[in-house]
């Protein structure tokens, strides 16, 4: 381990989640509220630090690039970085005073979770909350990604960032050169964050609003600037935006691209994009029978609010326009399945990924196959392309994983104190990084009542569910640190 070429990578990163602030600060002084002294204060203290980082390391060489394990720790502690550096406006504001708070507040946004401990948004200083928002939006992507297509020199050995970052069992890589990969990709979302701001501008959102939403919607993150949510503004058009764009974040951005190239097949042809849309129009078909089966709301309201939460859950969003802990049961139990499932590999959303479940489904029924021939040769398809058995193996690998995690977690989460409903629903919800759960954490509560170790451990959720477990549990393996 080389450990001086770690800082000094930490460090860059560090001082770029620094100068990022600026933007949150311009916001405070747009609007001459109480943030800006503490954005400034968190600003001197983030690039000052990561600049004392960067400069006591070295920059990596094209003669001694990253290996495989220098980018997996690199991965992690930028994270880790980004949490603690990123929680700052959140403290020196008197916000979230609590370390426990403001580190939560601050993995939950650039996880994209959406987990909030806040109690009152809307009173919150407006410089406070769009960097609140714009930590969804620079964790949608990735801050390893953004370093490869703004930083050239992390293209040395950027590949073991790509793959330590980028969710899913197989990176796409859209160009010959990483770095052209990373632009590509951040382009496409930019695009489509420009857009969506547009047409919630014609919603009636005012700037403000409307990129806020943007950055939480894009990046599947579900921070909102509203105690309501999306159901603050009660309006058809903007839940259909917003609906819409959370599937298109919800979706691998490497068919956004192809699409853009004039290769508009590339997404009915993509396995991964049916089983995702189909699950979507399945599970939305039978939240609405349920709702219109046992309550009295109308067919139009019912699909409206049944449409908008699958694809806030499925995508990992969190974002709200109903209680969904009012609804029956059986949708409730839908929309857990749908947190589980997730978005698509190659998306900004969270969760285990359609690509992994459908490799699981077809290895079952490939199992069921050879039960009734034997000696047949059988092998798992996705689309026309065969799933190479070490993906297999990786894919049966990670399930185990996640659901050792879940369990452990929601036993240590109930013994601090939590009901068994509100520890099994948070526990899931942060390592897929959905954000509302049920119980204590339902769509119209949040974090803020659970105790303070139950948030460290639903933090480390929250880490470990965006880099895929793999890349933080590998750090405690003794093995990982050897020659």
């Amino acid at each position: 381990m080389r450990w001086h070429i770690i800082s000094h990578i930490v460090g860059v990163l560090v001082v770029c989640i620094g100068l990022s602030m600026l933007a949150a600060l311009g916001v405070s002084f747009f609007y001459h509220d109480a943030g800006q002294i503490p954005l400034l204060i968190s600003i001197g203290i983030t690039v000052l630090s990561g600049g004392l980082l960067s400069v006591t390391g070295k920059r990596p060489s094209a003669k001694a690039p990253l290996t495989h394990r220098e980018g997996i720790t690199v991965t992690t502690l930028c994270w880790t970085a980004a949490a603690v550096f990123g929680g700052l406006p959140f403290y020196f504001a008197d916000i979230l005073p609590n370390s426990a708070d403001f580190i939560f507040e601050a993995i939950s946004g650039f996880t994209t979770t959406g987990a909030s401990v806040i109690q009152d948004v809307e009173i919150v200083p407006k410089g406070i909350l769009f960097w609140r928002s714009l930590t969804h939006w620079l964790g949608g992507m990735g801050i390893i990604v953004l370093g490869l297509a703004i930083l050239p020199f992390l293209g040395v050995g950027g590949m073991q960032l790509y793959k330590a970052e980028v969710p899913g069992p197989v990176p796409d890589k859209l160009k010959p050169r990483l770095k052209d990969t990373a632009m590509i990709l951040w382009k496409v979302y930019v695009l489509f964050s420009i857009i969506q701001t547009i047409l919630l501008m014609f919603g009636g959102m005012d700037l403000f609003d409307s990129l806020c939403h943007t950055f939480g919607t894009m990046a599947t993150g579900g921070f909102s600037t509203k105690n309501a949510s999306i159901g603050h503004y009660n309006s058809v058009y903007i839940d259909t935006v917003t609906t819409i764009f959370m599937l298109i974040g919800g979706m691998n951005f490497s068919l956004h691209f192809q699409l853009f190239q004039g290769n508009p097949k590339a997404m009915w042809n993509d396995g991964e994009w049916r089983f995702f849309m189909l699950t979507f129009l399945i599970f939305t078909v039978l939240i609405v029978i349920n709702l219109l089966g046992t309550h009295t709301e109308s067919l139009g309201l019912a699909c409206r609010h049944a449409a908008f939460a699958v694809a806030s859950i499925m995508t990992t969003t969190g974002y709200a326009t109903a209680d969904f802990e009012l609804w029956p049961p059986m949708a409730q139990c839908i929309l857990l399945v749908c947190m589980i499932i997730g978005g698509s590999v190659g998306s900004t959303g969270g969760g285990v990924k359609c690509m992994r479940i459908m490799a699981l489904l077809k290895q079952s029924y490939c199992e069921l196959l050879r039960l009734i021939h034997p000696r047949a040769v059988i092998q798992v398809k996705i689309g026309r392309q065969v799933v190479p058995p070490e993906v297999m193996s990786g894919v049966l690998g990670f399930m185990t994983l996640y659901l050792l995690l879940l369990i452990l977690s929601v036993i240590v989460v109930a013994g601090t104190g939590a009901d068994l409903t509100t520890s099994i629903t948070s526990v899931i919800a942060c390592i897929g990084n959905v954000g509302p759960g049920l119980g204590a954490v339902g769509p119209m509560d949040n974090y803020f009542g659970m105790p303070t170790f139950a948030k460290w451990i639903l933090s480390v959720d929250m880490l470990m569910g965006r880099l895929e477990i793999y890349t933080v549990l590998v750090l405690l393996v003794p093995r990982f640190y050897r020659k």
